[in-house]
């Protein structure tokens, strides 16, 4: 199968999901720190809804703070989606050829493509993550236990001078978990749609 494998445009297909990564980020960026800073919540409540929560970091931190640690997130999908779309494009045609059942062979090139791409940018999606809870009520999350962090790079010296390197990893195994199947589904769907889509077009013709 190795053998068989070829390399598309990798320039164009790089450049194209990096593109749509970023500005799907940096859209829908302040929801995105919503949902970090409502599963970081423990017993003590930050916010208690989604209007509360949009309120207060409004009043408390002002337009910026919605974009707590944007950077490290944008240079995160960037490369992510850059990378994923890239080697999807490298084994989805041999592992389309094999007879897989439910043409699942988009879905396994989606896996190994969600997997690999996720590894590769792990510790920025980790700082993005420490970076979105910080503020005025950084105490209140994780039981106290998150330290203060600031700006991308420190970030990540402050991580690897407390727990070494293997501390920008970790959690990388569960986020593969999510990852694989996530990505499994997304590819299927989106080639079997996509073939639909040209039937119906060839019948129209």
């Amino acid at each position: 199968m190795l053998q068989s494998l070829s390399f598309p445009n990798s320039i164009d297909t790089f450049l194209s999901g990096a593109s749509a990564g970023a500005a799907a980020t940096s859209l829908t960026y302040p929801l995105d720190l919503l949902r970090t800073r409502f599963a970081a919540q423990g017993r003590d409540r930050v916010y208690m809804n989604f209007r509360s929560s949009f309120v207060d970091i409004a009043h408390t931190e002002g337009f910026r703070g919605f974009f707590q640690g944007l950077l490290p997130a944008v240079g995160q999908i960037v490369p992510y989606m850059g990378l994923f779309f890239s080697i999807y494009e490298v084994f989805r045609p041999p592992l389309a050829s094999l007879s897989l059942p439910f043409g699942s062979g988009d879905a396994a090139a989606g896996i190994l493509a969600g997997m690999l791409a996720k590894s590769g940018v792990f510790p920025l999606d980790l700082i993005r993550k420490r970076l979105q809870v910080q503020g005025p009520m950084r105490a209140r999350y994780a039981g106290g236990s998150i330290p203060v962090y600031n700006g991308l790079w420190s970030t990540g010296r402050a991580i690897v001078s407390k727990e070494g390197w293997r501390g920008l990893y970790r959690g990388l195994g569960i986020s593969l978990v999510k990852s694989a199947p996530a990505s499994a589904v997304t590819m299927w769907t989106y080639e079997h749609v996509l073939k639909l889509l040209r039937f119906t077009k060839a019948k129209e013709l």
